[in-house]
């Protein structure tokens, strides 16, 4: 595989704070990459040192001639203009003929079904997707993506896995979503003072790295003992007097610190850091904290969910799905108070305590320092019954002294995102509404979440596009945007696989999930709606055969050579899956009918 990007020994710094320092690596054609490493390891910095929107401190970046990178920021802004505008924009060197053609095959691909709605007024996780196709536009030799799951919902996220898997391009993405990073990644490099190169580079996806990372971290913590062992015997030679040292050589005197300077670094980078969480619970002995019955609501005309009803309890931990849009934002807020429902009730223990944590982070002003951020009284936190000052507090989630004055627009995302934690912790809780909590955080402090918020004896209502994280997390998922009614199911899996059906499998069996024909009944349906309907799953194999062989062929990259032959067959996959659907609806149209519902 021939070489795209080269970067050798680069260093970056923010005043006092060193982001990175001589790292070196290279990218090649087929590469795959995860970008992880703890929150201000600079990882979005080299994206865009890598793109040319920030200078290195020192270092070269040597690239391939000719080399097109696209780019996708972590939070994408676009102008009040038509998606086929904005992508037309992004390609000015085209004509407008071939620019427009490839923006609407795009687009196709993106599942974007209106060309000119405003790109403006997309949500977040539309825009994310706008933001891949507009990198794409520029037919990228290597693709650079900054945190590509944030604000998708699992749908989102599943296309994004099948999107990336489909495109014959190289790409780097920053990411801290697990799951996510073991379906796209052949690649995984980790920013980390930790290793003495300041990175570790695993081919493999995310678990090959996590064993080849332990094996790393295990033999460097041998190295060391190993030369804390020979240490010990240089001190007590050092320590003699200089008359027993007088046939001892010079450069075993030498070699004696040398080694006392590499031991300590080593120790060093052996050391481990985590973000101290525990929330603080009001140990509430009630086993209903809050009861919600028959609960719906509308926003602008249209309706979000209907029929919700849920029990919180201690112990309680409740995940809430959907896709964008299905509301679930919204009933967290109703959950806790902030917006009233339509229909429905809401019944609460006496004298409640409720803790809400914001995905948009509103709650903390960008223009104020660290210091007041995580400590709005003063000098002085009270947790848990006891004092702790602001620096020892700043410690717990990893912010050195030094960095108190900063403003927290200088911040990464994920240290924002601690300071959120900081506040949340501060706030005796029966109940945790947390709306994407989990949004920048690095790796090691979501298993650290995950661990307090599993010790919390009080209630969570949780929010997150981590599917690792509601797995190990939720006892229960409330799934929203079937019909709008929400329905409770077990665990993240089974709502996973309730997103999938009704999926016809072509060796049906008896168990299957296959929905079969029901026994007519002729008061029920007329003749012709009886034939309709033993016909329905062979129209649905035959539905289903036909939208495999076209997505057979998005791997033909004779379709994608031609620009016309890609647009007709995108428009004749979009037919195929709108076919497909209409199938399904009217079988469970004529099945309802036949068993009298």
């Amino acid at each position: 595989m021939s070489a795209l990007l080269g970067i050798h020994s680069l260093a970056k710094s923010y005043g006092t704070q060193t982001l990175f320092k001589a790292i070196s690596f290279t990218l090649v054609q087929g590469d795959r990459v995860g970008l992880i490493g703890p929150n201000g390891s600079g990882k979005s910095t080299l994206l865009k040192i890598l793109m040319g929107l920030e200078k290195e401190d020192s270092g070269s970046i040597s690239r391939r001639q000719g080399l097109r990178v696209g780019y996708c920021s972590q939070v994408p802004e676009f102008p009040s203009l038509p998606l086929e505008q904005v992508l037309t924009e992004a390609v000015p060197e085209l004509d407008e003929i071939e620019a427009l053609t490839r923006a609407r095959i795009l687009l196709s691909k993106a599942q974007f079904a209106d060309e000119t709605q405003n790109a403006q007024l997309l949500s977040g996780g539309w825009k994310k997707r706008l933001d891949l196709v507009r990198a794409l536009m520029q037919e990228p030799d290597l693709l650079l993506l900054d945190e590509p799951t944030n604000h998708l919902d699992l749908e989102g996220i599943l296309w994004l896995e099948k999107f990336l898997s489909r495109e014959r391009i190289a790409y780097l993405v920053i990411s801290h979503d697990r799951y996510f990073l073991e379906n796209v990644c052949n690649k995984v490099i980790e920013l980390n003072p930790c290793y003495p190169e300041g990175l570790f580079v695993s081919d493999g996806n995310m678990s090959n790295f996590l064993e080849h990372k332990e094996a790393f971290l295990k033999a460097q913590e041998q190295q060391a003992r190993g030369m804390a062992s020979v240490m010990r015997d240089e001190l007590a030679w050092l320590r003699t007097s200089p008359k027993a040292r007088t046939t001892k050589s010079r450069s075993r005197i030498q070699r004696a610190y040398e080694l006392m300077e590499d031991l300590g670094e080593i120790q060093k980078r052996n050391l481990v850091t985590k973000v101290d969480l525990e929330f603080s619970a009001s140990e509430r002995q009630t086993r209903k904290l809050l009861t919600g019955t028959n609960l719906s609501k509308s926003l602008g005309g249209k309706l979000l969910f209907k029929g919700v009803d849920l029990k919180l309890s201690p112990g309680t931990r409740l995940g809430i799905v959907g896709k964008n849009g299905t509301g679930k934002t919204t009933l967290l807020k109703v959950l806790a108070g902030m917006l009233p429902q339509d229909t429905g009730t809401i019944k609460y223990a006496d004298d409640l305590k409720l803790v809400y944590f914001d995905q948009h982070r509103e709650q903390v002003p960008p223009h104020i320092p660290l210091r007041e951020a995580i400590s709005p009284t003063g000098d002085f936190v009270t947790y848990q019954g006891k004092t702790i000052h602001v620096h020892g507090w700043a410690k717990r989630f990893l912010f050195s002294p030094d960095r108190l004055d900063l403003p927290v627009r200088c911040l990464s995302g994920g240290e924002r995102a601690r300071i959120q934690i900081a506040k949340l912790m501060l706030e005796p809780a029966d109940i945790l509404f947390l709306d994407e909590p989990t949004n920048d955080l690095d790796i090691p402090t979501l298993e650290v979440i995950e661990a307090s918020l599993l010790e919390f004896t009080g209630a969570v209502v949780l929010i997150s596009h981590d599917r690792c994280l509601m797995d190990r997390i939720c006892t229960e998922i409330l799934g929203l945007g079937n019909n709008n009614e929400g329905q409770i199911y077990a665990d993240y899996a089974q709502w996973e696989r309730a997103c999938k059906e009704p999926s016809v499998k072509k060796e049906a069996t008896p168990t299957s999930e296959i929905p079969s024909a029901a026994p007519a009944k002729p008061k029920k349906l007329s003749y012709k709606e009886q034939k309709e309907l033993e016909a329905m799953e062979k129209n649905i194999l035959a539905a289903e055969d036909e939208l495999e062989a076209l997505q057979q062929k998005l791997d033909d990259p004779q379709i994608h050579a031609d620009s016309q032959k890609a647009q007709e067959h995108y428009r004749l996959l979009s037919l195929a899956q709108k076919k497909h659907e209409e199938l399904f609806a009217r079988w469970e149209e004529l099945d309802k009918k036949s068993r009298g519902q």
